[in-house]
Formats: C-alpha cells, structure tokens, sequence
C-alpha cells in the first residue's frame, strides 16, 4: 500500500499482502537532485528467500514496515534485519523504519515502541498511513535524502541498477551526479 501511495498515489483498502515481489520505478526531486528510484517490495515469506538476495545485492537504502495495529508485524522486524545482514552487499545501508496505518484506532504498537527499535537498529524512523497518504511521501524522501548525503553509497559500482542521481537544472554543474541507487 505504501508503494502504490508512493509511486501511483492511489489507495486500495482491498489489497492484500505482497505475496512475492512487486518492482515500481519513481522519479523525486531531493536536494536540488533528480532521484530515479527503482523500489522492490518483497516479503519474507520463506517460500521466496531463494529469489531475494539478488533484490539487496547493491541496495543502498530498504525501508522496512510494520503495521502499527498487528504487534506480529512489528516482532517479524528482527527476521528483516536479520535477512539484512545476510543478503546485503553493503555495510552502510540506509536503514528506514516505517509504522503504517497510523489512520486506524485500534493501535497495538506505540510510537515510542517504533523510535526505540529504530535507534537501536541505527535506522531512520516515521510513522505513516497509505490511505491518508501522511508520511509516504517524505518517508521515501527522508530515504533518499540519506542516501544522498552518504557519497559512498550512490557512487556505486553497478551503473545500471536502481536510483540515477542527477542535477535537476539541466546544463549547470555538469550535468549528473554519476551515482545510483536502489532500494527495497
């Protein structure tokens, strides 16, 4: 849902679950940067592991969520990262936790419960809802602000992968960055 607030800004209160993979492409403006986001939404469902260390080789930035009304989704963190550690090519990652359905009353998952487990983890945090679309937009940005601001991480070795960074006025500063970046 996130997703496809993100890239479609559409809602679907029907949809279910990702089952496999889903992959969208989205272009942002962030820091006076023009970002190509190439985004892949998996699961970790165990019937698909075999695909998915090839959707985090290269990744520079995974924004993992959880539901804020299912305590399940929220305890399921610790298998993503630990899936993280496994598959990623990458050390310094940008790391984002996201609380979804903020829009809904029957919260079982506190918003200090979210900030804790992200600063323990190292990772960005927001709290956000796909239906009322607060906090998609900025939540992607904040991301990819991150990304920016860690050379490193879009001066990266695959030039055909994920995000293109480039200057957003054509013609000034020499046109691209030179620098990529994909996330999960």
């Amino acid at each position: 849902s996130l997703l496809l607030r993100f890239t479609d800004d559409t809602f679907d209160p029907e949809l279910a679950a990702t089952i496999g993979v889903d992959f969208k492409v989205k272009t942002i403006s962030v820091d006076g940067n023009k970002a190509k986001l190439a985004i892949w939404d998996t699961n970790i469902q165990n019937l698909y592991r075999h695909c998915r260390s090839s959707y985090y080789r290269g990744a520079q930035g995974v924004i993992l969520v959880y539901d804020v009304t299912r305590r399940d989704t929220f305890v399921k963190l610790d298998n993503w990262l630990n899936e993280l550690e496994t598959y990623c090519t990458r050390n310094d990652i940008v790391k984002m936790l996201v609380g979804n359905k903020i829009d809904k009353e029957n919260r079982v998952v506190d918003r200090n419960e979210g900030l804790k487990f992200a600063r323990k983890h190292s990772m960005l945090f927001i709290e956000a809802s796909a239906k009322t679309c607060d906090g998609v937009q900025c939540a992607f940005e904040e991301l990819v602000e991150k990304i920016i601001q860690t050379p490193g991480l879009w001066e990266s070795e695959s030039q055909n992968r994920g995000v293109k960074l480039s200057n957003q006025e054509e013609g000034h500063g020499g046109g691209a960055c030179g620098g990529y970046c994909s996330m999960l």
